[in-house]
């Protein structure tokens, strides 16, 4: 792993230099590269030590609720997916292709991070080729919606804005900055899958068969608009936002009192990113079960922003899977409701929890005032829980019945 590591650290440094020679505001800023690649490792270690007690899932008490999810045909193709995903490998080296394929079972899976300064697995687009990065983006483009994967590339383009904004830092930030891992063959027959990961855009995509599961899923950037530099008028999820705000502003005194669990939000409230797969968190707020039928809509209009960064067939599936539990459906918020509020909104069932967080600055803090919530750094995740993240669940019943070595 140091040697890849070691790999991936120069080619960054390669175009960081590229990236700072063409800015317009001045040479590239930032932390002395040595420095930061000692700090990223050691972080990356700590961090990854989180995993050592395995896989559990999200719970709402440690214990997981058994037969939610079921293999089966959705009718669905993943065909564009698998032959996208195999064109992409196809267009690797053999060394590049030896540093971005793991095992469909691997613990890479669980290797992702919101957070800018975890040292990745996999091949990044700043290692590709122009013809490189054109297959990867066809492949996230046969995996996702328009609007999914639009969002993914406005994400990577803030990062950039986010790098400008810190003088030409682009030894920490940057558009190319994310890397991608294969998990197994690309197949229609056997399990296998995608991850994308880097700062504020974590896509982990399972498929087997006809089914798909992505999740973990994490967007979110800061800033959350650009009103400067390379991607000047660039935005990321103002309809999660207005949305969210709807569903609150829908519900009555009543229903708004057990909804609200704070009405100050004075920090970041979001718990189910990065190392945090096996969070505990019962059901709060208010139950769907005493929802309207209006009400029951705005929610899954809500969902439906989330499971729709998916393809079309594959976001129906998910909604379905969403409605048949939509009365054990729970909305918790934090944060008041006016147009100018930050807030934190949960959505939370026993196969789906949606978190959506106004942060406080991290990458700006030299901008706006630290500790203090705004509505420039959004996170947000979503979340299978009961074991099924990373299609663990439907991997484990496939094992069941198809064992190692048959």
């Amino acid at each position: 792993m140091a040697s890849k590591q070691w790999r991936m650290y120069v080619i960054c440094l390669a175009f960081a230099g590229a990236f700072g020679a063409a800015a317009l505001a001045g040479p590239p800023q930032g932390p002395d590269p040595d420095a930061y690649r000692r700090q990223s490792q050691q972080w990356s270690v700590n961090m990854d030590a989180r995993l050592s007690d395995g896989f559990t899932g999200v719970t709402r008490d440690g214990t997981i609720q058994p037969g939610l999810f079921e293999v089966r045909s959705t009718g669905v193709s993943t065909a564009p997916v698998t032959n996208a995903a195999g064109a992409f490998l196809d267009s690797l080296s053999s060394e590049q292709r030896a540093n971005t394929v793991f095992s469909v079972d691997a613990d890479e899976w669980r290797k992702w991070a919101n957070q800018h300064i975890y040292f990745r697995e996999g091949i990044s687009f700043e290692e590709m080729s122009e013809a490189q990065r054109e297959a990867a983006y066809a492949m996230l483009g046969a995996s996702l919606s328009a609007k999914g994967l639009d969002l993914t590339r406005d994400i990577m383009r803030l990062n950039e804005t986010l790098g400008e904004l810190n003088e030409n830092n682009f030894v920490e930030y940057g558009e190319y900055k994310y890397w991608i891992s294969i998990m197994g063959e690309p197949s229609a027959t056997e399990p296998w899958g995608w991850q994308l990961d880097g700062h504020h855009l974590n896509l982990n995509y399972f498929v087997m068969g006809d089914q798909v599961v992505m999740t973990p899923a994490f967007w979110g950037s800061e800033p959350a608009v650009a009103s400067s530099g390379k991607y000047d008028g660039v935005r990321i999820m103002d309809d999660e936002q207005s949305k969210g705000l709807e569903l609150i502003r829908a519900l009555d005194d009543g229903q708004r009192g057990q909804a609200v669990l704070e009405t100050s939000k004075t920090g970041n409230n979001i718990l189910a990113q990065a190392f945090s797969d096996n969070v505990v968190l019962d059901y709060a707020g208010i139950r769907a079960s005493a929802f309207s039928d209006s009400q029951k809509e705005l929610l899954l209009e809500l969902v439906g922003l989330y499971a729709g960064n998916m393809r079309e067939g594959h976001a129906r599936v998910r909604m379905s899977e969403v409605e048949a539990h939509l009365d054990d459906t729970y909305f918790a918020w934090i944060g008041e409701t006016g147009d100018d509020a930050v807030f934190y909104y949960r959505v939370h069932s026993p196969v789906i929890l949606i978190e959506f967080d106004h942060e406080t600055p991290v990458g700006l803090g030299h901008i706006y005032p630290r500790g203090v919530p705004y509505k420039e750094h959004i996170h947000s995740v979503v979340r299978t829980p009961n074991g099924n993240d990373y299609g663990k669940d439907l991997l484990r019943q496939h094992y069941e019945e198809h064992p190692h070595g048959d």
